[in-house]
């Protein structure tokens, strides 16, 4: 009897090291510095954009067709990866079991989503954390505007000579036993970029 409450005693104590190291992980992470480095793997309706820094002549007049609602079209899917680069500067390594994502764009809300991916970043270490994106712009045009979608995403796509201030909020998630608990604070990232 002695040896089952024993057992069990070092069995709760282990899991709350777990728990507490888990978390301490999350918190390192907040305290890390976000910086954009790139999106990529840009496809607008079925046309591969890449990077969007080479878009031909050709494409403008697509994007543009698809931007203005294109013909009755039902749905717009849009999707890129965006990569931050993340440096933790803390003696003790930052990591996450996943995370839960909401962006804005120029304050209007683009997306929300999650990321089923661990993270680790040693102390002192430079990793690019990639967070893949999709969204239905048809679906963003009808809750706020055919035009000020278009806009904002010929910012976007550096179309347009319009500045673009990307908001990003992360919510790091760990597991506790096989529950996955998420951060109730998220860690903001703020960026500019877009435009000629």
């Amino acid at each position: 009897m002695k040896k089952s409450i024993l057992m069990l005693s070092v069995m709760l104590l282990l899991s709350g090291c777990d728990i507490m190291n888990k978390i301490g992980g999350a918190y390192q992470l907040s305290q890390s510095e976000y910086r954009y480095r790139s999106v990529n793997n840009i496809q607008l309706s079925g046309l591969n954009l890449g990077d969007a820094s080479g878009i031909s002549l050709s494409n403008l007049a697509t994007i543009a067709t698809i931007l203005s609602g294109g013909s009755g079209m039902q749905s717009i899917p849009f999707s890129l990866t965006l990569n931050m680069d993340v440096t933790n500067p803390n003696t003790t390594a930052a990591f996450l079991d996943a995370l839960d994502y909401a962006i804005q764009i120029n304050e209007m809300e683009f997306v929300e989503g999650k990321m089923d991916i661990p993270i680790r970043i040693e102390p002192g270490e430079t990793k690019v954390v990639g967070v893949p994106i999709s969204v239905d712009l048809k679906a963003l045009m009808n809750r706020y505007s055919q035009e000020r979608v278009s806009s904002e995403m010929s910012g976007f796509l550096g179309i347009t000579p319009n500045k673009t201030a990307v908001s990003v909020k992360l919510w790091p998630k760990f597991f506790v036993g096989e529950t996955l608990v998420k951060v109730p604070a998220p860690i903001p990232v703020v960026f500019n970029f877009g435009g000629k």
